[in-house]
């Protein structure tokens, strides 16, 4: 197998794998790279049809990376629902997302930790978060639980939540602040900082005033 070859076997590689991604952001990205293996590949190889479908790929990848990119703080992007803890459908994606939220979130079980209210973040007509708290009192706002689905984990959702409305401060919240090894997942504690909270130990907070 000449050096040529390997460049083309690599470059596809990389675009199969691209297509198992579920974050939409990721999968942009590796197929991007994929993309442009590909071009220096069948441009050295003189294959033009394929060629010129990779540099077709490649910009359309470009474009819908730089609208999810530019979207993702944008409020007109992102609406948060006020939920019922009872409410059937949030009962529903509880239910549907029950592995992925044991993955991410150890610390929260549905039928034992206590939430008084829900939030679910929609892009467009698709849930992608949903926020359950516990009223600590005095001010005080526990998050039960603050999932993201699979697709939108390259983004922060939660953040509409927390930062881009006055949902929690309608409700007389003066503080959040996550439960007692929330952030034991490295990932998750990450979430939090690049959202503003701050702490040490177990427990990491945001004032809302």
């Amino acid at each position: 197998m000449s050096l040529l070859d390997l460049v083309g076997w690599v470059g596809s590689a990389i675009l199969v794998w691209s297509l198992l991604q579920t974050r939409i952001v990721r999968l942009r990205v590796i197929n991007l790279v994929g993309c442009i293996i590909l071009i220096v590949f069948n441009t050295l190889a003189g294959v033009w049809p394929m060629m010129g479908l990779n540099v077709g790929l490649a910009v359309i990848n470009v474009y819908h990376l730089r609208k999810l990119l530019l979207a993702r703080h944008s409020p007109a992007q992102y609406t948060v629902l006020a939920a019922d803890p009872g409410e059937e459908y949030l009962r529903y994606l509880l239910r549907v997302h029950a592995a992925d939220i044991a993955a991410f979130n150890p610390h929260f079980d549905a039928d034992r930790t206590p939430f008084e209210q829900g939030y679910l973040i929609l892009h467009e007509d698709e849930t992608v978060g949903l926020v359950l708290l516990h009223d600590a009192e005095d001010g005080l706002a526990q998050i039960a639980l603050d999932y993201v689905t699979p697709r939108f984990r390259d983004f922060t959702p939660g953040e509409f939540v927390f930062l881009r409305s006055d949902a929690l401060a309608d409700r007389g919240f003066l503080r959040v602040e996550t439960m007692p090894g929330a952030t034991a997942v490295p990932t998750v504690a990450a979430y939090y900082a690049r959202l503003g909270f701050t702490g040490s130990g177990e427990v990491v907070g945001l004032d809302l005033t």
